[in-house]
Parts: structure tokens; sequence; C-alpha cells
């Protein structure tokens, strides 16, 4: 009975370790599809496709403060809204443990019934013997058979009797392992000298785990239990790790190509820069001397114009490669950030301050929203660069007559800094387009000097290297707006939390 005690508690502490196991496994499996969902959207997500791994999981959010509601559950993400965890019905993942535990008590006492025998009792149990045997074997939830030393039946409940299709009473062990061998195949996983463990599989797909042990006097008795569901369950398990594990290689393989693929562009364009800046800056020298005729006169009025072109192109050209050669090293992190103290108002009202000429030359109106009074800590020519590539674009692409708009608002955390215009705006594919370089889109948008599209590229890899994010949200005909937010001072955030 102690044995039986002792498996019980142990049969519960594994059932439990194991539903947890299944489920930490699945929101691991699940975990790269969630990256950017919030809480709500997560909790939706996973009650829609958790039950491909198992019908009886659910998610939930609860408070940050709150303990799991079951003993079956697994956090899997956390977040300002709270925390989602998987839960297992309880009822549902416990349900086997009382059978096995009025299992395990019944053969206990079956085994203690067996090996006491009465003086003088022969090889075959009394009368008294088999009912008392028939008793206890009907109350084990699994399939027993006792034998005699030389294998005849003593006694089997009717769960046996079902697992191997048995009508007759008067049948032997050689009889059963006969009828267990047909429409299937028995694998040996143990034996020793007192225990034999074997594992059926038929060809319905079921597999049974049949256990031999020995009683006195040379007796022995079967167990035999359906583990189709455990070995299921396993095989969805063993899917899952090769899974992650083939995922987790993939994803080491496509890091290591795209690293080697960034550094490879931009060696390329530095070299290409180089290669190409030299002879520009020669070409512009020397159209340099042509205008002014150093040497004396060209000619023909029409030369002094053609040289002109020569030099505004060149310095054309000339600027477009530093552009581009300043996006491949933000993109690849060669370009150091300084850490400077940067007031964001001023920030703002010096961008107005440079770009109202051309606004009033282009029919605009520049409005700067109402002070916040942050102050970042970021790279003050990098933030310029950034908001003077954005307001650049805003006034290019605002027709005569319409307004745009600087702002900042300030968080206990952050800082919002946010360019508003009534221009052109942009459909969702356009919209789409701008996360990649050199996107020009269509004839809309194709106006003299626009350059090679990498204004947005650039403030967004100056966002990021900040430590912030950007937004862009715009409808054709309407206006867009670009809302970049970035992360104050750690001193900061914690005297607002105080």
């Amino acid at each position: 009975m102690l044995c039986a005690t002792v498996f019980v508690i142990f049969d519960t502490v594994r059932t439990i370790q194991d539903a947890r196991g299944q489920l930490a496994l699945i929101g691991r499996a699940m975990a790269s599809d969630l990256l950017d969902l919030s809480p709500e959207t997560i909790v939706v997500t996973l009650n829609e496709s958790i039950h491909a791994y198992r019908p009886d999981a659910t998610a939930t959010l609860r408070s940050a403060d709150s303990a799991p509601v079951g003993l079956v559950s697994h956090d899997i993400a956390e977040g300002p809204d709270g925390i989602v965890s998987l839960e297992l019905d309880q009822t549902e993942a416990l349900a086997g443990i009382w059978q096995r535990g009025l299992g395990a008590y019944a053969l206990a006492l079956l085994i203690v019934v067996l090996t006491w025998r009465r003086p003088g009792a022969g090889d075959k149990p009394d009368a008294w013997q088999r009912r008392t045997y028939q008793t206890l074997a009907s109350a084990i939830p699994l399939g027993v058979a006792c034998w005699t030393k030389t294998g005849s039946l003593i006694v089997c409940n009717q769960q046996y009797r079902d697992r191997l299709s048995l009508n007759s009473s008067a049948v032997t062990y050689h009889d059963a392992v006969k009828q267990l061998i047909q429409g299937g195949y028995i694998k040996l996983l143990s034996e020793d000298n007192h225990n034999r463990l074997l594992e059926l599989h038929r060809e319905d797909g079921s597999c049974l785990m049949i256990d031999e042990r020995p009683l006195g006097e040379g007796g022995f008795m079967t167990l035999v239990s359906d583990v189709t569901e455990a070995k299921r369950t396993d095989t969805l398990l063993n899917a899952i790790r090769e899974e992650q594990r083939l995922l987790a290689r993939r994803y080491h393989e496509e890091k290591l190509k795209a690293e080697a693929a960034s550094r490879s562009k931009t060696n390329f364009l530095a070299h290409l820069s180089h290669d190409i800046r030299t002879p520009l800056n020669h070409i512009i020298g020397f159209a340099e001397l042509m205008k002014h005729q150093t040497y004396g006169p060209l000619g023909d009025d029409r030369y002094a114009d053609y040289v002109q072109s020569i030099k505004a192109s060149g310095e054309h050209l000339l600027a477009s490669f530093a552009t581009i050669l300043d996006l491949a090293e933000l993109e690849g992190g060669q370009k150091q950030m300084r850490s400077d103290a940067v007031p964001v108002d001023d920030l703002l009202d010096g961008m107005a301050q440079r770009f109202r000429g051309q606004a009033n030359r282009a029919g605009l109106t520049l409005v700067v929203g109402e002070p916040c009074g942050a102050v970042l800590t970021a790279d003050r020519l990098g933030m310029q660069r950034m908001l003077g590539n954005i307001i650049e674009n805003a006034v290019r692409f605002t027709p005569s007559g319409g307004r745009v708009t600087l702002a900042a608002f300030a968080a206990h955390d952050g800082v919002v800094l946010e360019v508003s215009d009534t221009g052109l705006g942009m459909s969702e594919e356009r919209l789409a387009s701008l996360s990649q370089p050199f996107a020009l889109g269509d004839a809309t948008f194709t106006r003299e000097g626009i350059g090679p599209g990498l204004g947005i590229s650039i403030a967004r890899a100056i966002a990021e290297l900040s430590g912030g994010r950007m937004a862009i949200d715009s409808s054709p005909s309407l206006g867009t707006t670009v809302a970049i937010s970035l992360p104050l001072p750690m001193q900061d955030v914690m005297q607002a939390a105080e």
C-alpha cells in the first residue's frame, strides 16, 4: 500500500509537470507569430490556433499581481496590460490520475491476496480465492490477467478480455500471446529476472503497454494498458521540438547570410563611393575653372551654360553618393551616435527657422505646436538630419496653400515628434514601399531634385539607432503624418515615476 501511495503522489506531480512542459513547448512554437501583437490580440490568436496542439488548452489575460487560476498553466507574454498565460482544463489534465491511483491500490491489494496462499493449496486456487481474485481484478481500471507457473489462466477482468477479444475462460498464456501478435507486432522494451515490459503496436494505430510481474509460487501477472494517447502526445512534442530545432538552425543560417550580405553591401558602397567621388571632384573642379574662364574665354556663350550643367550634375551625383554611403553606415551600425542633451522645443524651433523660407516660397504655412519641455539624450546633428529629411518631404509634396505642422508630445518615459502635412498623401501600396530604400513610387512623386529616395530610410535608421521607432500614416489627397517615438534618459524616467 505504501508503494501505491508513493506511485499516486509521483504520478500527480509528473502529470502536472508534463502538462506544463507541453504548454511551454506550444508557447515557444507559436512565439514567432506573436511578436508584434498586443496582449488582447495574442489571446484571440492563441485561442484560434492552440486547439491544433491541445483542444483543452485556452489563453487568458490576467493582471501582473494575480496568481494563475489553475494548477496547469504557463506564462508566455507579459506587457503593460497584464500577463498572457496558457492554461489547461484542470479536470481534463488530471482526469487519469484518480483512475491510475485506484488501479494502483487495487493492484497492491490483489498482489497481497495472491501472495497469501492457504496451507496445502495446490497449483490452482480454490473457488474462494478465485472469487476474491475476480472481485479485485474487476476493480482495476486496467487489463489484468493472473497465470499459474504452467501458463494456465487463474483469473482476468473484462478489460483484458476486450483487449484480446477472448470469449473462452479456458485459455493459456501461449494462446493469449498468439492473440496479441495477430494484427500487429510486439516490441520488447525491457526485461530482467522478475519483470518484462512489452509494447504492442496494432494495425489500427493503437498502442498497448504489457507489463508482466511475478507472483508467488512461480505464477505471474499480466497488466495491459492503452498508451495510444500518450504515444501521440510524445510524437507531437517530438515534432514540435524538431520543428524548433529546424527553425533555430534556419534562423541562424539566414542571420549569418544577412550579416554577410550587409557587410558586403557596406564595403561595396564604400569602395564605389570612393571610386566615383574622386573623378567627380575632378569634374566639378575643372568645371569651376572653365566657368570662371581662368585660362581664357571659352568662345561661344553656350559653353558657359554647358559648364554650369556639368558642375550642377556632378554636385548632384556627389551628394547622392554621399547620402548612399551615409545610409550604408547607419544600417551597418558603423556610424557612431553621440549623446548630447537636446531640448526638444529648441530642436523644433531651429528646424522651423531653417525651413520657413522654403515653405513661404512654396506658399505653405509652417506651424510649430505647443512646447513640451522635454530634453532628449541623442545625437544633435542626427536629430536635425532626421527631422530635416521628413520636413523637406512634407514641404516638397504639399501643394501651395497647404499646411505643415511640427509638434512634440512628452510622456513619463519618452517623447513623440510629429510632422504632419496636408499634401498629396500616399496609398497603402506606396506607404509600404517606403520601408525599401530607393523607392520613388509612381509619377506623382517624380519631381526635379527628388534625389535617390533615401530621406525616409535615413530618418528611420537614425530613429532606430537612437532607441526609437518611426511610424507613418497617410491617405491620398488628405496628407501624411510621420511620428517618431524616442526614449527619455533613464534618470528622467525614474524621477517621473517617483
